[in-house]
């Protein structure tokens, strides 16, 4: 999932406005052992917090103590104030506290101005991606400007991410075989991603009071995954654009299958509004597939080929100013001819602008865990690129370009063939193969406890989501006991960022009895 720039053309209000109740049941919430030995664990430990900036000690029944939780200072920006916490986490959270690796889970606690010795309600920020960082706020604006008029905001970095012990295509390197980065790979899930943010609440909330959280894409995910195993630490959920496939061992197939056709749509839409890249990207597809080794180098080593090509559909097709972006990028695509008879040549300009479109190089746990994210006992299989060869008839560039047909860009999936093409992602092909096969998964979400939950949970559901298909979020929806949805065309996936203020506003209001139930 993809994170979340402002609407350039407005989408037609057709479906406005829709919220949904389900009914709620009195049944207790169900846990997994996992979850249970950890609070059990936790029980027998005393935390004293010292309010001076220099963090926490943990102190456990045999007197050992060591700095599990440090405060930074305060420092400012326009109408904010902010300080970092760094916590030390196990690796594992199956195996013995002092025995599991140990690993730093970084989070940024954002105030308004003014607001810094008083009383509020908690905020956790879950961001999507897999493998993306929280924001890092420059001024007061949007969701977060919004949020922090009446909470503390907590903007985690997932472990893995921005200062959360990095895994940067350079970090990884230092691992010995590519079975070793594989087995540390396993534990940066939504599960884990849990596990930190329980561990840091108990710490930081006073009281270890429940918080109420926000989460964005695949940072919803983890909500869901939050309130089936950890609901106890939960007093309000919002979610933007990211309700998950549940119930099957392996979900990535249906969310391949199901999102096709809206990535078809997409693609029409594009053409529509760009009619003249039609034959702009028929050329290109020309061009590549003439070149000696049926591509172009790139400039950090890598290769650009026509399924590259294809690929920049993940970012451009699927937020609110992603097909501007596409377009004016395929604007600039050929150098000009200075010289007569000299060759044509795709521009620098654009080879640059490719590599900088999917972060690879500076977020590569997005390609390693992609699939992963929705695997629960069972193998992904590279589940995209086995149903591209079920639809190879609609997805095969040369076929479009020699029949006269637009080529379509493809949407957000990661396929094998990325960690050869890409230069960032080429030392970690075998990793990658090795977590498409592995097949004993934990559980990330439990149906039965969603079906009872009793947590307050409000999302906001975009009708054309691309990344996040609507008939899989009304299947997961019918399963979550007293969520709330706000069923909207109005704004893409990107919705949060580019009209945070009033998605968290509307939001907030339903789950606060603001809006009407119906």
């Amino acid at each position: 999932m993809l994170a979340t720039h402002a609407l350039v053309t407005p989408i037609p209000k057709l479906t406005a406005l829709l919220s949904l109740s389900t009914t709620r049941s009195s049944k207790s919430s169900a846990s997994v052992p996992g979850f249970i030995n950890f609070y059990r664990r936790r029980r027998f430990c005393r935390v004293i917090t010292s309010m001076a900036g220099a963090g926490s000690i943990s102190i456990d029944v045999a007197g050992e103590s060591r700095s599990e939780h440090v405060t930074g200072k305060w420092f400012s920006v326009p109408e904010l104030r902010l300080r970092n916490h760094r916590f030390i986490v196990p690796l594992d959270y199956s195996l013995n506290s002092k025995t599991s690796p140990k690993i730093t889970i970084f989070a940024r606690e954002v105030v308004a101005v003014g607001k810094e010795e008083q009383v509020m309600p908690y905020l956790l920020y879950l961001q999507g991606g897999p493998g993306f960082e929280s924001p890092r706020p420059s001024e007061a604006s949007g969701w977060i400007q919004r949020a922090c008029e009446e909470f503390r905001v907590i903007l985690l970095d997932q472990r893995g991410t921005g200062l959360s012990t990095p895994l940067t295509s350079s970090s990884m390197l230092q691992f010995k075989s590519a079975k070793d980065l594989a087995d540390y790979l396993v534990h940066f899930r939504a599960d884990n991603i849990v596990k930190d943010a329980e561990f840091i609440r108990v710490r930081l909330v006073p009281n270890a009071d429940p918080w109420t959280i926000l989460g964005q894409s695949f940072g919803g995910f983890c909500a869901l995954t939050y309130l089936s195993f950890a609901p106890q630490g939960l007093k309000q959920v919002l979610i933007t654009g990211g309700i998950p496939p549940i119930g099957k061992a392996c979900t990535a197939d249906d969310v391949y299958e199901a999102g096709f056709e809206q990535v078809a749509r997409q693609n029409e839409k594009y053409y529509k509004r760009f009619p003249e890249d039609i034959e702009i990207v028929r050329e290109i597809v020309d061009y590549l597939a003439a070149s000696e080794g049926g591509g172009v180098p790139l400039p950090s080593g890598g290769i650009l080929t026509p399924k590259g090509l294809q690929a920049l559909g993940l970012s451009g097709l699927g937020s609110s100013t992603g097909f501007e972006r596409l377009h004016y990028m395929l604007e600039r695509v050929w150098d000009p001819i200075l010289v007569p008879e000299a060759p044509k040549r795709i521009s620098q300009f654009f080879l640059n602008a490719f590599e900088n479109w999917h972060s690879f190089d500076t977020n590569p746990l997005y390609a390693l865990l992609h699939e992963s994210i929705y695997c629960e006992g069972a193998s992904s299989r590279w589940s995209a690129h086995r149903l591209q060869e079920k639809i190879e008839c609609k997805l095969n560039a040369t076929k479009a370009v020699n029949e006269s047909q637009p080529v379509l860009f493809t949407g957000e999936m990661i396929f094998p063939w990325m960690f050869d093409e890409i230069h960032a992602l080429n030392p970690f092909k075998d990793a990658a193969d090795l977590l498409a096969e592995k097949e004993d998964w934990p559980p990330l979400y439990d149906v039965t406890t969603l079906k009872n939950n009793k947590v307050p949970v409000a999302a906001a559901v975009y009708y054309e989501d691309m990344y996040v298909n609507f008939k899989l979020v009304m299947e997961t929806a019918s399963q979550i006991s007293g969520i709330r949805l706000w069923i909207t065309n109005e704004y893409m996936h990107s919705g949060l960022r580019d009209a945070g203020r009033q998605i968290i506003d509307h939001l907030l209001g339903m789950i606060n009895g603001k809006k009407p139930l119906f």
